[in-house]
């Protein structure tokens, strides 16, 4: 109490004033970054999570570029209205290859965290050539011209390095194999589409998703990229670690 009739004093002085504020700051920053330290890792380990294969990759830089994160979000919150419309909360783990993350802050469109698998390949390369064909009330501008774009192969690779760098474990082998593997998952009749899934797992699938078998373009990578969200994680069987043994 007499702390609290005698804090004018301290407001008075602000020399005062900026070392108490840094010492209230210094324990709350102590209580909350310590016990990381106590932590084999701040993310939990979840099976099926995986980098993304080479076309994903390539997608992904897609949806970037065109700046598709500015109205969709890929972070469902553990609140019953998000559960119930999206599907299961985000985890963490689902983010850990993702540089930078796709969480977002805004929602024009909906949230696409759980979109794999949701809709077909022909329904997605028609909403992206003509949004309001299939959602009459949709704003978003139309992205025809992917599917007459072909897909940039030349620095897929070194994209791949790059990642690796910041801690996705790409081996040496899925780098020297990218452009292989990226064109058997856009191959629905590739040979190498088992090579491919020995690399990333038996969950890929190689299909020609804008419907034209005679190219890659850009469309298959984006359509690639939207059809893997939220489909890595099996939620049917999954259980939440035990904080106990994440430290």
């Amino acid at each position: 109490m007499n702390l609290w009739k005698h804090h004018g004093k301290l407001e008075r002085h602000s020399l005062l004033l900026v070392i108490g504020i840094l010492v209230v700051v210094s324990i709350g920053g102590l209580v909350e970054i310590a016990p990381l330290f106590w932590l084999q890792s701040t993310i939990e380990k979840v099976q099926g999570v995986r980098p993304y294969t080479p076309l994903e990759m390539a997608g992904r830089d897609i949806y970037i570029r065109e700046g598709c994160y500015l109205c969709h979000s890929q972070m469902i919150r553990p609140l019953r209205d998000e559960v119930e419309r999206y599907g299961h909360y985000s985890l963490a783990a689902e983010s850990m290859y993702d540089h930078p993350f796709q969480w977002g802050s805004k929602r024009t469109g909906p949230d696409l965290a759980r979109v794999g698998g949701k809709y077909s390949d022909s329904w997605h390369t028609d909403h992206l050539t003509n949004p309001r064909s299939v959602v009459p009330e949709s704003v978003m501008p139309p992205y025809a011209f992917l599917a007459k774009k072909d897909l940039r192969l030349v620095d897929i690779q070194r994209k791949m390095q790059a990642l690796r760098t910041v801690g996705v474990p790409y081996s040496q082998e899925e780098i020297d194999k990218a452009l292989v593997d990226l064109a058997a998952q856009a191959d629905p009749f590739s040979t190498d589409a088992v090579a491919l899934r020995e690399r990333y797992g038996k969950k890929v699938v190689n299909r020609d998703f804008d419907g034209d078998p005679s190219r890659v373009t850009e469309m298959d990578a984006l359509i690639a990229y939207l059809q893997v969200l939220g489909t890595m994680v099996d939620f049917s069987t999954y259980q939440a670690a035990d904080p106990q043994n994440q430290r």
